[in-house]
């Protein structure tokens, strides 16, 4: 699970509001509950006939807890509101109670100004919009640690639960009820509690995998007949939303893991998946968005390393729709958080993906989720174990996600440091993929010189200037270093080519952090290649060189680089680019290729992908000073045109090639 949910928004908001959307919470649409139950019990079903000792109304449960007690609450539309409205209530409540919850759903009372009125202390480790006035008023305590370790704090009563307070479904013949939508940190609480009071609904979805409960376990049951809490994504038209999860979803590949989350990025990327194969779920919690491509046949889990076929969580957060799809459904496995949570399991899964929206990042790494202006928004949930075990999966991708602004596209959410205020939730040393709605950024093994300028690629362009001086202030990138991008990274440019040997190369945009894995092909160049590319003997290229070649500013300079590998570890086997001369509209040419890609077709592509994007631009032609004995360069240069001069001049030859479109109506060069 990532951060809080966001609320709807008018199509006028702005894109850059994204993080304040995510911060308003998650919980406030939860579906009203009738706690009239509390006073009058419905009747009683047979199914509890052999139980009926056990039975009482809600206020007659809660008076067996005493004063002192820490109450453990059931979580999400899991969370037993009518117990919690019985005891918010009661005429003479316990003295000095404590609820203890992860995410609480539709229980805190709050007066029409908004303020919590709950008559009790709360411990939380998810601080949602429900708990959140709680918090600023002093009525709640967030607890800044993974929900996965909390089940080992409540057995060795480093976290003290007394009472558990859950909501189950009904008992079958044998007497065992299941937990349900949330099994999460339950079965730990109610190990430790020595009082449990469960409301029996029969709403409530017998899940499978690890949710059962013998009722015996149970010191009394208080039925309800209220639907169980329901929540839906609702539908977005934030483009910034829309854009990161387009990048989320073209990185992940057919037989990929991944981890749900609750944040609307998260559901937005799912809906791109629709064309990929064998997908499976391991994921802390599932929601509504699974369901299209459970229909589709996507979600088949057949390349899932464990749990092979199954639908693996730990609590669901939807609508009745998702709850009749569990019900007694084999294919999802529910089990306790720190089993579905545990860094080893998630690692061992087949390409596990994991999602995490952030608030702010620094240039160095350092990522803040639960914080937004110094006020704690969400929670860690359990991201620090699926962003580990991700990124130790084998093919595993773990994914930072933020927008590139907040306030209205004021200010910055990539910083040169972090504000105050901003907690660091993840550590730069954990941090792997980072995306914004301007592109991707890899960090994991790179140097700080390297992540600034990663990152700055991806901020905001109005940021990216003053982005790049604060980094030079810091010390994180040379003096001698310059920007030249300022545009958003045009993704649609990116093309995958089948050669002529049947190997597959990516055709992209060079971006500044291609520098070393330039450098790389033109030590993999023989003396020859770099003579005829050069016209002289270079024993290696200095930075200035390295970046005229990548750090290009796509208006009168273009640089393309064909790459082998993945997007973390990327092998650049050719660069192509063209400079463009302002005062003929042409533009020159020059190509690396590595020996090793080379006759297969490579260089050709590159040529044809130079002159697409230069005729789209109005560009006139393309002009090569090419030496007279490289044949193969010659050729190519004339390739793709029909109006080609070739002009001998002594060892080298000077190539034109005008564009079909240009020839016919572009003056000469000599005119222009």
């Amino acid at each position: 699970m990532t951060s809080d949910t966001p609320e709807p928004t008018s199509a006028a908001e702005s894109a850059s509001g994204m993080l304040t959307r995510l911060a308003r919470g998650l919980f406030g649409s939860f579906a009203s509950t009738d706690t009239a139950a509390a006073g009058q019990p419905p009747p009683l079903d047979p199914r509890l006939g052999p139980w009926v000792a056990k039975v009482r109304l809600a206020a007659n449960a809660v008076e067996q807890i005493a004063g002192g007690s820490h109450v453990f609450v059931g979580t999400a539309c899991g969370t037993p509101r009518t117990l919690v409205g019985a005891l918010e209530t009661m005429p003479y409540p316990p003295a000095d109670l404590e609820f203890v919850h992860f995410i609480i759903g539709g229980a805190v009372p709050h007066d029409e100004q908004g303020r919590a009125t709950t008559r009790f202390q709360h411990r939380t480790f998810f601080v949602g919009s429900e708990i959140r006035a709680a918090v600023r008023q002093g009525l709640a305590e967030y607890v800044p640690m993974s929900i996965a370790r909390v089940p080992q704090l409540i057995e060795n009563g480093r976290i003290r639960v007394d009472v558990a307070l859950i909501q189950v479904s009904m008992p079958d013949e044998f007497g065992y009820v299941s937990l349900g939508v949330s099994v999460d940190v339950i079965p730990a609480a109610i190990a430790k509690a020595k009082l449990v009071i469960a409301e029996v609904n029969p709403a409530m979805p017998r899940t499978m995998g690890d949710s059962m409960l013998h009722i015996d376990r149970i010191d009394a049951l208080v039925p309800v007949s209220t639907p169980v809490g329901e929540y839906v994504h609702p539908a977005t038209e934030d483009q910034v939303v829309e854009q990161i999860a387009r990048y989320i979803s073209g990185i992940i590949e057919d037989g990929s893991t991944l981890q749900i989350g609750l944040g609307r990025v998260t559901s937005a990327a799912l809906k791109y998946l629709s064309d990929r194969k064998d997908i499976g779920i391991h994921s802390d919690v599932i929601t509504d968005a699974i369901i299209p491509l459970l229909e589709k046949g996507v979600l088949t889990g057949r390349r899932k390393t464990s749990q092979r076929d199954k639908i693996v969580t730990s609590f669901a957060i939807g609508t009745k729709r998702l709850y009749d799809l569990i019900d007694r459904n084999p294919l999802f496995c529910f089990q306790p958080i720190d089993v579905v949570a545990s860094t080893a399991v998630i690692a061992a899964q087949h390409r596990m993906v994991s999602v995490t929206q952030a608030f702010a990042i620094d240039l160095t790494g350092q990522v803040c989720v639960d914080q937004l202006r110094g006020e704690f928004y969400a929670g860690l949930a359990a991201q620090g174990e699926f962003l580990r075990g991700a990124a130790r999966s084998a093919g595993g991708k773990a994914i930072i996600c933020l927008a590139s602004t907040s306030d209205g596209d004021s200010t910055s959410c990539i910083r040169a440091t972090l504000d105050p205020g901003d907690g660091v939730t993840i550590a730069r040393t954990d941090v792997h993929y980072v995306i914004t709605e301007y592109g991707i950024a890899y960090l994991f093994g790179k140097s700080i010189r390297e992540r600034a300028i990663a990152l700055i690629q991806v901020a905001h362009p109005k940021f990216r200037a003053a982005l790049f001086a604060q980094a030079q202030g810091l010390g994180y990138v040379p003096a001698a270093q310059s920007l030249q991008n300022m545009r958003e990274y045009p993704v649609e440019e990116e093309v995958n080519v089948v050669l002529k040997d049947k190997r597959t190369v990516l055709l992209r945009p060079a971006v500044s952090t291609d520098g070393d894995g330039i450098r790389d092909l033109f030590h993999r160049l023989s003396e020859e290649d770099v003579f005829t590319r050069f016209f002289r003997t270079v024993r290696a290229l200095s930075g200035n060189d390295v970046q005229r070649l990548c750090n290009v500013n796509f208006e009168n300079e273009v640089a393309f680089v064909a790459v082998t590998g993945t997007r973390e570890n990327p092998t650049i086997v050719a660069q192509a680019c063209y400079f463009i001369d302002p005062s003929t509209n042409l533009a020159e040419t020059a190509f690396m290729v590595s020996p090793e890609w080379q006759r297969c077709g490579l260089g050709a592509a590159l040529q044809r992908r130079l002159a697409e994007h230069a005729a789209q631009r109005g560009v006139r032609g393309f002009v090569a000073e090419i030496m007279a004995t490289n044949q193969n360069m010659i050729r190519l240069a004339q390739a793709g045109s029909t109006n080609v001069t070739v002009e001998p001049g002594g060892t080298t030859v000077h190539v034109t090639a005008l564009f079909e479109r240009a020839a016919a109506v572009a003056p000469s060069a000599t005119s222009a």
